[in-house]
């Protein structure tokens, strides 16, 4: 009867091993997390680290022995080194927020302008540019004056009224008024060269604007150009025709020096 008697199945295997395992898994996990934390580690306290790690596994040459502490700072040393490397972000001084906001009004008054350029069918006589400068309003000279002439005619009166309008801010923005010709000589009673038939078509045209009460003489100016600063080619008629004109120039309120 006692050879009869025998065990059903034997005992569990012993799994005892698991729980050292998992702290183990568990140590690692926070030591990782640790690196991970830490952009910039020194070797004495990556040194500590390394032994409290070890005495907690109980080995004093565990995985953070010195040999592996050595190679893991020479890699964050060089993601230190990759960090200096690159040049620090600057933050944007509140002159710069300002001139980016300046030159954003002038982008949205642009817009206006470029609407009412569409709506009145004048996209081939007017044309905008917003430049470092400020923003450009450039009329071609077939829009205000007859050629050779420095008076502006009633359908061109009503444009420059028009034009008036959209130059009003708060505060007011400087207003720089330019007359250009091409190189053929005005050669006139009137005008004997291009610097007075310039000259006398940017002052016809801003005292026009400042017909408009709400534009301040103070910030408006007028100047002659002549010949001497065209957009393209004189030795054509339709360069010629490019170059004989007048800009308005919109200055932002901090003027780049």
């Amino acid at each position: 009867m006692a050879l009869k008697r025998k065990k059903k199945h034997e005992d569990h295997v012993d799994e005892s091993w698991l729980i050292p395992y998992a702290d183990v898994l568990t140590l690692l996990l926070a030591l990782f997390i640790v690196l991970f934390a830490a952009s910039e580690v020194d070797s004495k306290k990556f040194k500590e680290i390394a032994e409290s790690f070890n005495n907690e596994l109980q080995g004093g040459t565990g995985i953070l022995d010195e040999e592996a502490a050595i190679e893991i700072m020479t890699d964050t040393s060089k993601i230190s080194k990759l960090d200096e490397n690159e040049p620090p972000k600057e933050e944007k001084t509140e002159a710069q927020l300002a001139r980016e906001q300046d030159m954003k009004e002038l982008g949205e008054l642009q817009e206006k302008i470029e609407v009412y350029i569409k709506d009145k069918g004048l996209s081939t006589k007017l044309e905008t540019a917003l430049t470092g400068k400020g923003l450009v309003l450039k009329i071609k000279e077939g829009v205000l004056y007859p050629s050779g002439s420095a008076d502006i005619n009633e359908v061109s009166r009503t444009i420059a009224v028009e034009i008036s309008n959209l130059l009003v801010t708060d505060p007011p923005r400087n207003i720089f008024i330019d007359g250009h010709t091409d190189n053929i000589p005005a050669n006139s009673k009137e005008f004997p060269s291009n610097w007075e038939l310039s000259a006398a078509r940017a002052i016809n045209f801003m005292k026009i604007l400042l017909e408009n009460k709400q534009l301040d003489p103070k910030v408006f100016s007028a100047t002659g150009y002549g010949e001497y600063h065209p957009v393209t080619t004189n030795d054509t008629p339709e360069g010629r025709a490019e170059n004989r004109r007048v800009e308005v120039l919109i200055s932002p309120y901090k003027q780049e020096n």
